[in-house]
């Protein structure tokens, strides 16, 4: 734990310094990553492909594989992901607010950065890169913690990444990587609140719920996506094929893909069984009520474990229910308050969905896939919050940004 303690020190003084780097900096050390990234492509798939091998031989699932997995096109869409935050506006500086008292003070409320940013996170190596790249921009250090399966890889991308930083001048150990993959390094994390200022978990229930009852440093919580698919009564059928089939199929290991279909009964009795049909040629397994398998006999059962499962895998639990109220109901007992879907042609229903269903994103007729910091224009993303306090949905560069007051005055004295 002790060369954890120093290598946390060392980013907490990095930090320091980079917050002072200008906006220019910041985005010249972003510009050498991507193309860091790119020319050393082959030994960031080198390492990734070690990885694999291992995850293969210990029996990793296929879509934790996927997860794990990089890809020449994945890691250019890592560096087109730290180019898009080059593009973007810097936070650190705005003037959220300012006003002048009675008295004289003049009071500005200004972004600044977190600190240091502790990441926790499962599997997939992009999260070292596009987290990373939005601490940078905003000024914050960054420790990154990731799963023993991706350790090669994570250690690939954060040496390119250092010495990208190197070469133009910013202070490598802005970020790190913590290489003991021991349970005790992440409780170690957990309450190292002099080093870190932040923890952001990203994974798994599990991994979330130990973060949040362990952690004495602040969390700021990602969250599983059990995400809803509503067809309504009124729903057109080419929308919400192509919606359903895209939200489930297009990845399926993701938080943002479709774990749940809910269906009015009107709509289930005029176009039920086409839909299922065609989600079975595409390789998904459907889990049902009573009213899904009367219509599909190649639908399994679904059970009460079906309807709160995050499957990150081709499999749908489908349900017949008899009205808006009935589906929402269903969202507010079973969802992970991340992103949930009505595909309807009916305005007032939709406002009713819109507004009363409690997610951090909610979408009228569109995939729950684009529940993204990339499709979101923020650029790359740190996860997707799914609490209410400081930051909800995609945490982007705003998101990575505290605030403090500047006051300026003339000699005022307080009688």
């Amino acid at each position: 734990m002790r060369d954890l303690r120093e290598t946390a020190l060392a980013v907490k003084a990095a930090s320091a310094e980079l917050g002072l780097l200008g906006t220019e900096k910041r985005n010249e050390a972003l510009a050498a990553i991507a193309d860091a990234l790119l020319a050393r492509k082959a030994e960031i798939l080198s390492a990734n492909e070690q990885d694999l091998a291992d995850g293969r031989a210990n029996g990793m699932s296929e879509s934790l594989l996927d997860r794990l997995a990089l890809t020449g096109a994945r890691i250019e869409g890592m560096a087109e992901g730290v180019r898009q935050l080059i593009a973007l506006p810097d936070p650190v500086g705005e003037t959220v607010e300012e006003f002048t008292r009675p008295n004289g003070l003049h009071i500005r409320k200004v972004r600044v950065p977190l600190g240091v940013i502790g990441m926790i996170y499962e599997a997939r190596p992009n999260v070292t890169v596009d987290t990373a790249a939005i601490a940078l921009k905003t000024g914050n250090g960054i420790l990154l913690r990731g799963s023993a399966s991706a350790l090669r890889s994570n250690l690939a991308l954060a040496e390119v990444m250092r010495a990208a930083l190197k070469e133009v001048g910013v202070p490598e150990n802005a970020l790190a990587v913590v290489e003991d993959t021991a349970h005790e390094s992440v409780d170690a994390m957990l309450r190292m609140n002099d080093c870190v200022d932040v923890i952001i978990p990203r994974g798994g229930a599990g991994l979330i719920r130990r973060v949040v009852e362990t952690a004495t440093v602040p969390v700021l919580e990602t969250g599983v996506g059990n995400c809803h698919i509503y067809l309504d009564e009124s729903a057109n059928y080419d929308m919400a094929e192509a919606i359903v089939v895209n939200a489930k199929t297009q990845r399926p290991s993701v938080c943002n893909a479709a774990e749940t279909l809910l269906v009015h009964s009107v709509w289930a009795t005029a176009h039920l069984a086409k839909l299922l049909a065609k989600l079975h040629t595409l390789g998904v397994v459907i889990h049902g009520d009573a009213q899904v398998r009367a219509v599909d006999k190649l639908a399994l059962p679904a059970g009460e474990e079906d309807w709160a499962n995050e499957y990150l895998a081709p499999e749908l639990a489908v349900k017949v229910v008899d009205s808006l109220e009935e589906a929402m109901a269903h969202i507010a007992q079973y969802g992970t308050k991340h992103t949930e879907a009505i595909i309807t042609e009916d305005a007032e229903n939709a406002r009713i969905f819109l507004r009363g269903v409690d997610a951090a994103v909610v979408n009228h007729n569109a995939s729950t896939r684009f529940t993204d910091g990339f499709e979101f224009g923020f650029g790359a993303e740190m996860g997707i919050s799914t609490q209410k306090l400081h930051a909800r949905g995609p945490l982007g560069l705003r998101e990575m940004t505290s605030y403090k007051y500047i006051v300026s005055g003339n000699g005022q004295v307080r009688s």
